[in-house]
């Protein structure tokens, strides 16, 4: 017997024999639920077996049979009840544990999200997302075949779904798309950074939704629970069901404050801050301005995390702030990074040494964050060093500039999009799914091994709705993605390494050499970040204007 534990109440088994009653009483368990109508197999014990069994070493035992593939609305509500009255922890078994998980997943759907029963279903080996739609009703059977049907379906907003739909849409005017996404308020990212460095007004950041979603498209303002790729839908919270003919994925990904254990009491106050949150990066401002001496701490999780240059960034504009104003030298300033190196392409690497020595930055690498008691002012870091043993090490702070571990969304980890890791599964080059050729993906959340940077976006959007298009029109498809990145590095105030890469660290420089070297720090680079990019995102990018985003063509030699 190998029960999985699926809740602190419920584990789940195969068909379980005699002898296995008296282990599941050794085990800890103090009841049996029988999810298997007896006589389905010639070797199974009846229940009123398994029953006398269970009485003889003090547990209690409840039949709750379903016939296979029949999972009744009936069954799951006397699976409630089971559970509900039994003494836990319990033991549900079937012939294969499938219908004991089933049942369990329908009993909670009223009290649990769907993202988190399908992650506990799943970190025990069974696959929910084929009654996903049923758990997202409240555990009960639904009579709709869908609410809404569009030829293309995007889901997020963010920098990469706006994009592609405005490009799309330029494409294909015809074309009948919708966007979903809950947000009411859609923020530059990019100009976090500037933000914590005095440079941006916070508000200049954010705009409303509404009115950036491109004329023609739908706006669904609601979240996504689970995806059913075999029936071309998307279930909505509530059980709303989008139909869609091509889908597109793009939510951007999830900022996992909650692992740093005290993080999120203390975020905000005791010196605090992140600049990876709209209403945090003015703390950090404010932070640095009135710091005149102690220890400031910039941390770096592993990867991946979008733009992986902004925990340096930070780091970068605090210390040239404070070197102006001279009070650097009573500054401690530290750079805990969870990895290896300062940056992932070395090209950059030197004119980045250089400025860690012009601050006098010490660089403490494989630090990772993960745990922070705000009024004591400490931070305690993992210390894995390569071939020796893990340690850990707690830091005094004055400020501690802190970057989120950072995953896919719940609702994508679980999702049958999906690959082991939980991003989604596509062709590094066509960024078309997989599995299912009607289903793309772009920015943070696909599995592609490139920088998640907002430049990276502005390229693949092009390419993605360059290959819909071609798919719409019966072609292959006609556009490559290269891996394009580009992460502008804010080294003092007023100038910047600007870092441009593809796949395998390529450098991918978008001018002559003689206009901006990105390996050296340069005046011409800030004035891009500053006063160029901001325009080009708000009226460029969001607009399906491919400013210096043309697609690259599909050739021969790429195919």
């Amino acid at each position: 017997m190998d029960p999985k534990k699926i809740s602190d109440t419920l584990s789940v088994s195969p068909q379980i024999s005699l002898a296995d009653v008296a282990e599941a009483k050794a085990l800890g368990f103090r009841a049996i639920i029988c999810n298997r109508p007896d006589g389905e197999g010639a070797d199974q014990p009846t229940f009123e077996e398994i029953e006398a069994a269970a009485k003889a070493q003090g547990l209690e035992a409840r039949y709750v049979p379903v016939t296979p593939g029949m999972v009744r609305d009936e069954d799951a509500e006397a699976m409630e009840v089971a559970l509900r009255e039994l003494p836990g922890p319990i033991l549900g078994y079937c012939r294969t544990g499938t219908r004991s998980a089933t049942l369990w997943s329908l009993s909670m759907a009223k009290t649990r999200p769907l993202p988190e029963i399908l992650a506990a279903t799943k970190a025990a080996g069974y696959d929910m997302n084929g009654v996903a739609r049923r758990i997202a009703n409240g555990g009960k059977t639904p009579t709709d075949t869908g609410d809404a049907s569009f030829d293309v379906v995007i889901v997020g907003a963010g920098a990469g779904g706006i994009a592609v739909a405005a490009s799309l849409k330029s494409r294909k005017p015809g074309l009948n798309i919708a966007l979903i996404d809950p947000a009411d308020i859609h923020y530059y990212q990019p100009g976090w950074t500037m933000v914590g460095g005095g440079i941006f007004d916070a508000q200049s950041t954010a705009r409303t939704m509404g009115s950036l979603i491109p004329q023609g498209v739908h706006w669904i303002k609601s979240a996504v629970a689970a995806f059913e790729p075999a029936n071309n839908a998307v279930i909505l919270d509530g059980c709303r069901v989008v139909k869609y003919t091509r889908l597109i994925v793009t939510p951007g990904l999830k900022l996992d404050w909650a692992k740093i254990d005290g993080l999120v009491e203390t975020l905000g106050r005791n010196g605090v801050t992140s600049n990876y949150r709209y209403d945090l990066a003015p703390y950090t401002w404010e932070l640095v301005q009135n710091l005149n001496r102690g220890r400031a701490i910039f941390s770096q999780p592993p990867m991946p995390i979008k733009c992986a240059g902004a925990p340096q960034k930070a780091m970068y504009l605090s210390s040239d702030a404070w070197l102006k104003r001279g009070v650097l030298k009573d500054i401690e300033v530290k750079f805990n990074n969870a990895g290896g190196v300062l940056f992932g392409v070395k090209d950059y690497v030197p004119a980045l040494e250089g400025y860690v020595k012009k601050y006098g930055i010490e660089t403490n690498f494989f630090h990772n964050l993960i745990a922070v008691d705000g009024q004591a002012k400490t931070a305690t870091f993992k210390v894995a060093k390569p071939e020796t043993e893990p340690t850990t090490v707690t830091m005094d702070f004055d400020m501690l500039h802190v970057v989120p571990p950072q995953t896919a969304p719940d609702f994508i980890r679980v999702s049958p999009l999906a690959d082991a890791a939980g991003w989604v599964d596509v062709d590094q080059s066509t960024l078309r799914h997989k599995t299912y050729d009607n289903i793309w993906s772009l920015g943070d959340v696909m599995n592609a091994p490139n920088a998640k940077t907002a430049a990276a976006a502005r390229m693949q959007a092009p390419v993605v709705a360059q290959n819909v298009a071609d798919d719409i029109d019966g072609r292959s498809p006609s556009a490559i993605y290269n891996g394009y990145g580009s992460c502008p590095l804010t080294v003092e105030r007023g100038k910047i390494v600007l870092a441009e890469f593809g796949y395998g660290g390529a450098l991918l420089p978008s001018f002559p050499k003689f206009l901006v070297d990105g390996t050296k720090p340069t005046r011409a680079a800030w004035l891009l970040k500053e006063k160029l990019l901001p325009p080009i995102y708000w009226k460029g990018m969001l607009r399906g204007k491919e400013w210096m985003a043309t697609p690259e063509k599909v050739t021969a030699k790429s195919q």
